[in-house]
């Protein structure tokens, strides 16, 4: 495997676009929205991003707001948001249909072919699976970025019966909801739990054996998550890092240690989110002596990741979760990242602290992979 090969769970590659950013170019660095700019589809595949959880993110604003962006719609506005999210699938459909990329996760990563047979005890020819690695080996390098499609806030889903079309499109993970709250769930700056309409959603998010992204979700949502769901899909965090070494207790948009060890009971993953802000202990000033937001260190970022692998007993549930360039800009990212030609350095750090090359692996790409293709 390439020693840059990286899984990143969670980019908003859609909101981008329609926000006006030309995504099938080189950055501009100064390109919209929230410059200074890092991510488009060449600059992923120039930084070894081979797979990644593509977002459909839409966000509410209030009933009476005079104006609306194009990932936003009004609260309690159901077609509103509905469209939103359509416009950002008709944009992945669209960079599919030209060749850009393919909407394919988990699929490409599963055991669907063999190199041979074997006869087991009752003579019956079973195949042999590739391993994981020559599975990614035989994609071959085009298209450069295999996705799958993560909503983030699920409110352009009108009714959970919806659901399946979304699934039939490429939907495989979803999020109730993002910070405030949608009509399936309280966010992470709301305390409010699931609704009724909620609790349909888990039925039927379970039935179509789909993964439920917890990140965004209230202290209470997550409980009754928990409480309500097998996941026979899996559950991840894809874009969140530890509440314990943040100082602020009371931030329910990073994980507890009790929420880390519910995902790492179901063999789930979490996704480091790379927005300084979210790897910064609040002791630390939020800006520095130019006035500019502190950027966080590969060492602060890498104590989230030791955290938990510390809780998990094991490097298995920990990966890249970036967001990088969703509503911030590369200057609020790590201080030596700057984009994702830059993401290799988190693997440096790891090494550097005495990681195996297989464990850092895992945390650059295998986890993710492992957990989509349903392996073990």
């Amino acid at each position: 495997m390439p020693a840059d090969l990286i899984f990143d769970a969670h980019l908003d590659l859609a909101c981008l676009a329609v926000r006006g950013r030309d995504m099938t170019t080189s950055v501009e660095r100064d390109a919209a929205p929230w410059p200074p700019a890092s991510v488009s589809l060449p600059a992923l595949a120039a930084g070894g991003v081979r797979f990644a959880l593509a977002t459909i993110f839409t966000e509410p604003v209030a009933a009476d707001a005079a104006t609306v962006g194009p990932e936003q719609y009004r609260s309690g506005d159901t077609e509103g948001a509905h469209r939103r999210g359509r416009a950002q699938l008709e944009v992945y459909l669209t960079w599919r249909d030209r060749g850009l990329l393919a909407i394919d996760l988990p699929a490409c990563l599963r055991a669907d072919a063999s190199v041979g047979e074997f006869r087991g005890g009752m003579g019956a020819a079973r195949p042999i699976p590739f391993p994981l690695e020559k599975r990614i080996a035989r994609l071959g390098p085009s298209p450069p970025l295999h996705i799958g499609l993560l909503m983030e806030g699920a409110d352009p889903v009108r009714e959970p019966s919806e659901l399946s079309w979304w699934h039939e499109r490429g939907v495989g993970t979803i999020g109730l909801t993002w910070a405030r709250s949608s009509r399936y769930a309280g966010g992470n700056a709301a305390p409010d739990g699931l609704t009724d309409a909620g609790r349909q959603l888990v039925r039927e998010i379970d039935r179509l054996n789909m993964t439920h992204d917890v990140s965004h979700l209230s202290d209470r949502s997550f409980a009754e998550l928990i409480e309500r769901s097998e996941f026979p899909g899996g559950v991840v965090a894809s874009h969140s890092n530890c509440r314990a070494l943040l100082g602020d207790h009371a931030n329910q948009r990073h994980l507890s240690d009790a929420q880390i060890r519910h995902v790492v009971a179901r063999d789930g993953v979490i996704g480091l989110n790379l927005y300084s802000k979210f790897l910064v202990p609040a002791s630390r000033p939020a800006n520095g002596d130019d006035g500019e937001p502190v950027r966080a260190t590969i060492a602060e970022c890498l104590a989230h990741v030791d955290h938990i692998c510390s809780l998990a007993g094991d490097t298995r549930h920990v990966g890249l979760g970036s967001d990088m360039d969703g509503g911030f800009g590369a200057d609020q990212l790590p201080d030596v990242i700057d984009g994702p030609g830059d993401l290799a350095r988190l693997s440096e750090g790891l090494s550097e602290r005495g990681w195996s090359d297989g464990d850092v692996a895992n945390f650059a790409w295998r986890n993710w992979a492992r957990f989509y293709a349903r392996e073990s």
